[in-house]
């Protein structure tokens, strides 16, 4: 009996217990359940249960919990791991009274992973009549090297960020400088509050809501609005007054202003929408973001990586570094725009409400992209006052807007894509012609009222020249009706229609109809000349024609000079087809409808279009002028453009005019 004793520990029938059969637990089991604690940071536990009387005496427990999760939020501390292995697997703990176990801790902060190797040490105690085994806690289990009487700081480096270029290296967004201007309150008089307000365009009581934040002291210089390097005349004369000061900062810069808007977007602060977005990518609500434009789209190459750095301040004033990250500025990027081009199509367009692009057929590269109104992305860079942005945002013609991503009804433009699509499926034969005498023509009677009409009548025997020409909408439904839908939908696929643009800058992509499908022969035919549920965006228009015009080969539209050119569809014409469509674009400048748009020297080709937005035929809605062309002495480019509100104007000879205009300059 005495043997079996030795080998098992069991109750008797009366629960007699059998005196020292219980396992005594050992340090390493102990050890084992304070790191799953570790692990899962539940420092509370480790301080009550598992520290030693001589750890507790040296430590109040603020000193250890409260003081570890207030670090390790700071230094956003994730993925904590600590890992132990046994000294010796076979070793005896029952006459000892210390263990000492090696353990690596390792875990991400905001500067990087940190792991590091340390030795914990266990006491043996007895507590209420048990012996146990107890931890004996140091501060270097925080962060590595720390010490009791160390501080722990985080210096943060900012990056900076990327610029952008335009193809000839002109700046476009660079990083410069503007005055900061500021009040010294205790010597500002108030007096002079009303005509400061006037010099720097904002309220008295704006003004005032600065000098009354919380932490403003008679002595703080207290900022009140920035102001662009270039208005130094300006700010001579606000810090005239008693109280004022200035001084240069960093600050965004936008060389171009309003002419490159809508491309470059601004640098702005980050809102609480974005941020609760973005703050696992190291955004604070101090952080500066790319707002709208090319800021926006390329913000993680533009914005880099700030650096940053953890360390312990000794007692004696000696830094350790405990981790860094070094700093990653952000990548400069080259558009393929042409400023200047840019600037030339802008201000002939400035006044009006619309939209243009201006791509190369060979290449895809966008050399303009015009959105107007536009607004000053300096102003928005520099802080703009609330009343300014009021204005802004109220003005009903949306200088916000950005048109050339959007996508709208491309009227008789979508002519020139028709006719490739019929010349391509070998359904439309360009000298059949069609009898046409009069302004209005249905099919046949079961179109009850519908009637397709036609602007022009100089011809009444069309083919496709004259269609084109004189921009005829009976000549295209009807090529539209003997076509059919299935080959009409199949030929616009093939021009990207339905699918995403593929450009790094996002772009609207265009629609045969809301539905994507034509569901009968008068949706077949107002579709056919450009009027339907058809929409299609400038940019996407402008590289159709390129593709056109470029012996059926449609490149795909870049806007990074370093990104990957190539093609985006092949095929869209044969090259005896692209010609006739060549000497047909041609003739609708220098015989058609479109001969405003001649320029001495040049030879203009391209394709009028009148989109009308009306709610059903017979009335009248607003008009929106298209003219997309190109110079066919020298085709570096095709530029789309698009008018609003030109139904009292001339409708699309609005257009073409402006188009003029710029190639006369240009």
């Amino acid at each position: 009996m005495g043997k079996k004793l030795l080998l098992f520990c069991v109750f008797a029938v009366l629960t007699f217990f059998i005196a020292g059969c219980q396992e005594k637990v050992q340090p390493d089991d102990r050890l084992k359940e304070y790191v799953g604690l570790w692990n899962e940071k539940k420092f509370d536990k480790m301080y009550n249960v598992y520290l030693s009387s001589s750890a507790k005496e040296t430590y109040q427990k603020d000193d250890i919990v409260k003081r570890t999760n207030d670090i390790y939020e700071d230094l956003g501390v994730k993925g904590l791991k600590i890992q132990f292995e046994k000294t010796e697997e076979d070793k005896e703990w029952d006459k000892e009274t210390e263990a000492q176990f090696p353990v690596t801790i390792s875990m991400n902060t905001m500067a990087g992973e940190i792991s590091y190797e340390e030795t914990i040490t266990l006491q043996k105690e007895e507590k209420d009549d048990e012996e146990n085994w107890y931890i004996d806690w140091q501060p270097v289990f925080i962060l590595p090297e720390m010490e009791q009487g160390d501080k722990v700081g985080i210096d943060s480096i900012a990056a900076k960020r990327g610029e952008i270029y335009d193809r000839n290296e002109n700046p476009m967004a660079i990083n410069g400088e503007a005055f900061q201007i500021g009040i010294l309150p205790k010597e500002f008089n108030e007096s002079d509050l009303e005509k400061l307000s006037s010099l720097v365009e904002m309220s008295p009581e704006a003004i005032q809501k600065e000098l009354n934040q919380s932490w403003v002291k008679p002595e703080y210089f207290v900022p009140i609005k920035k102001l662009p390097i270039t208005e130094r005349p300006l700010a001579l004369d606000i810090i005239e007054l008693p109280g004022l000061y200035s001084k240069r900062v960093e600050a965004r810069q936008y060389p171009y202003g309003e002419a490159t808007s809508h491309i470059t977007g601004y640098l702005g602060k980050i809102n609480a929408e974005k941020l609760e977005k973005l703050k696992d990518k190291g955004y604070t609500a101090q952080s500066l973001l790319g707002i709208g434009g090319a800021e926006d789209v390329y913000e993680e190459k533009l914005r880099g990586q700030s650096g940053q750095r953890i360390y312990l301040t000794k007692e004696s004033g000696e830094e350790v570094t405990v981790a860094e990250k070094k700093v990653e500025n952000g990548q400069n990027i080259t558009l393929t725009i042409d400023a200047e081009m840019q600037r030339k199509i802008y201000e002939q367009m400035k006044d009006e409400v619309g939209t243009a692009a201006a791509v190369d057929p060979k290449t895809g590269e966008t050399l303009a992209l015009i959105s107007v109104p536009a607004y000053n992305p300096n102003e928005f860079a520099l802080g703009m006052t609330g009343n300014k942005f009021d204005e802004i945002y109220n003005d009903p013609d949306q200088p916000l807007r950005n048109r050339f991503n959007k996508t709208y009804s491309p009227g008789s433009a979508m002519k020139g894509i028709t006719a490739s699509v019929g010349l391509k499926s070998g359904k439309l034969d360009p000298a059949k012609t069609f009898e046409i005498k009069e302004k209005r023509w249905q099919k046949d009677k079961s179109w009850g009222g519908y009637e397709v009409v036609r602007v022009f009548d100089n011809d009444s025997v069309v083919d496709l020249e004259s269609g084109l020409k004189y921009s005829d909408n009976i000549y295209f439904a009807r090529v539209g009706l003997e076509m059919g839908a299935e080959t009409f939908i199949e030929g616009l696929k093939n021009f990207g229609f339905g699918e995403e643009i593929p450009m790094s800058y996002p772009i609207g992509k265009s629609q045969i109809s809301n539905k994507g499908t034509i569901s009968n022969e008068i949706q077949l035919a107002d579709s056919a000349f450009g009027q339907g549920e058809v929409l299609m965006s400038v940019v996407h228009l402008a590289s159709a024609y390129g593709g056109i015009i470029n012996d059926g080969t449609m490149m795909k539209p870049v806007l990074l000079k370093d990104e990957e050119q190539g093609v985006w569809k092949k095929d869209l014409l044969s090259p005896e087809q692209s010609a006739l469509m060549r000497t047909d674009l041609r003739k609708v400048v220098s015989e058609g409808i479109a001969g405003k748009a001649q320029v001495p020297g040049r030879e203009i080709a391209g394709k009028t279009g009148t989109a009308e937005i009306k709610s059903e035929q017979g009335t009248t809605g607003k008009e929106n002028g298209w003219f997309v062309s190109y110079d066919q002495k020298n085709p570096e480019f095709v530029l789309a453009m698009m008018l609003e509100g030109v139904e009292e104007r001339g409708g699309s000879t609005h257009t073409v005019q402006m188009a003029q205009k710029f190639y006369s300059s240009y």
